[in-house]
């Protein structure tokens, strides 16, 4: 109603000048028709005249600036709409919001909408840097498809999952921020369940195995309304869980099978005295001879089975203590002399004299070097010899003390090397040619001892036949 008014009275104005000019005309003509021989009749003419420019004048001006107080301001309305409209949300209208009328309205309603506009995108913004954010740090990978399978956002994670397995794709990934520059086709494995989302739309769950990597694998529908619009994959790493549970699997498997063989020969012989099947004594020696071997037997794999138990629940200690590797060398290799002569196997000790005295775990370190022995004598054949060494060598860019056990048996072959420490595994059995048969858990007990020690383990074949255990044990072990 001001504008209204404001625009009212202007137009009063405009009015009183038109009929000014339209007086001034009239009486232009009037005076055609008047006498001419009143004295005054050019005075009144002129006055007439003047009276219709400055008519005339006014009107024009009032014509310009009303024209001016009504556009201006719709103008300039109009471009900050367009700034805003391209992203400026900081854009306001000063002069005219101190204005009373409709148009000092309309300014400060526009400026309270920019603020509200830009209030709205700032949360948005936050909110979105915010789900970038926890996204950037999940360790899972996020991959969004669109509705025909297509990659077309993915977290870090997921990203550089996509290059490894797109690597031919590299144009359409962005390495600077780890981000998709424009959707690339999804991996083929990926493909095939996002291709059952499809079929079934509803959350999926499996695994899947790429590069050599196991993944869980976990894909929802997205849907605006009820149409399909796309996918989200979520891929979680499972590959240690995996060889954890197999592992797991293949020791209770393989606990069974070890317990099982000297369960039934301790029934069989003992059910075989019972019904006192043979009355010679040096039978029923052989046959109580046997079930006190296979108890030994048993009861070595219970301590073996408990000390691994106690490594892996981290309960295992060692008591660090100056330790002299060549005495401990000699004692071990003096329990297995007596061994050693029943077998015709030679033992001999090739210990550096200078030697040092290292950190470590006496008894352990003992067990270590008993079950390397036991190991070599297994594998030695009768009138060939196994050596102990001992020397100071770098090792992982440290001195370290390096303790060797070689034999001269048959060797390993090539392709088991790798899993020689692993649990329960066992290179052939014929190998041993009828000698007492292994736990499979002495070297994976040896491996533990000495990584406990901070040292390493290795094993190689020799090259005039044979293998050769070692291990390390750095000189600033306790330091």
């Amino acid at each position: 109603m001001k504008l209204w008014r404001s625009v009212v009275g202007k137009l009063w104005m405009t009015i009183i000048g038109l009929v000014a000019l339209v007086l001034a005309i009239v009486g232009m003509f009037l005076l055609e028709y008047i006498d001419v021989t009143f004295a005054n009749s050019n005075d009144v003419k002129h006055l007439f005249i003047i009276t219709g420019v400055i008519g005339f004048s006014l009107t024009t001006f009032f014509a310009f600036f009303l024209s001016s107080e009504l556009t201006k301001p719709l103008v300039q309305l109009k471009e900050a709409s367009g700034r805003i409209s391209a992203g400026d949300y900081q854009t306001r209208i000063k002069r005219h919001d101190r204005r009373t009328d409709e148009i000092g309205e309309l300014a400060r309603a526009f400026n309270h909408m920019a603020e509200q506009l830009q209030a709205n995108v700032m949360a948005l913004s936050h909110e979105k840097e915010h789900l970038n954010s926890v996204l950037r740090s999940m360790n899972d990978a996020v991959i969004t498809f669109n509705a025909e399978g297509m990659v077309i956002l993915a977290n870090p994670r997921g990203y550089r999952l996509i290059r490894d397995e797109l690597p031919g794709d590299g144009v359409l990934l962005d390495g600077k921020d780890e981000s998709i520059r424009e959707p690339v086709r999804a991996p083929e494995p990926l493909l095939q369940l996002f291709g059952q989302v499809v079929a079934d739309p509803r959350e999926l769950h499996a695994r899947l195995e790429m590069k050599g990597r196991m993944y869980s694998v976990i894909l929802t529908p997205l849907y605006t309304e009820e149409l399909l619009r796309g996918v989200v994959a979520v891929l979680r790493d499972v590959t240690e869980e995996h060889k954890l549970e197999k592992m797991r699997t293949d020791f209770i498997a393989n606990v069974s099978h070890e317990l099982r063989t000297p369960l039934s020969m301790l029934q069989g012989y003992s059910e075989a005295l019972m019904d006192d099947i043979s009355s010679d004594p040096e039978v029923r020696r052989e046959l109580v001879q046997v079930i006190y071997d296979e108890s030994l037997r048993m009861g070595r794999l219970v301590n073996q089975l408990l000390d691994l138990m106690k490594m892996d629940s981290g309960h295992f200690e060692i008591h660090v203590a100056p330790l002299n590797m060549r005495h401990l060398c000699e004692r071990v290799a003096r329990k297995f002399q007596t061994m050693a002569k029943e077998e015709g196997v030679g033992l001999k000790l090739a210990i550096d004299p200078d030697l040092p005295v290292v950190m470590g775990d006496s008894d352990r370190l003992e067990q270590v070097l008993t079950n390397l022995l036991d190991n070599a004598m297994r594998y030695t054949p009768k009138g060939r010899t196994i050596t102990i060494r001992g020397f100071v060598a770098p090792h992982a860019g440290e001195a370290s003390v390096v303790m060797e056990v070689a034999d001269q048996g048959t060797g390993i072959p090539p392709g088991e090397l790798p899993y020689v420490f692993e649990r329960f595994y066992k290179v052939d059995k014929a190998r041993t040619r009828g000698k007492k048969e292994s736990t499979g858990l002495g070297l994976a007990i040896v491996k533990n001892i000495v990584e406990a020690h901070g040292g390493k383990v290795a094993a190689r074949n020799n090259e005039d036949g044979g293998a050769t255990f070692s291990f390390t044990i750095p000189l600033n072990m306790g330091q």
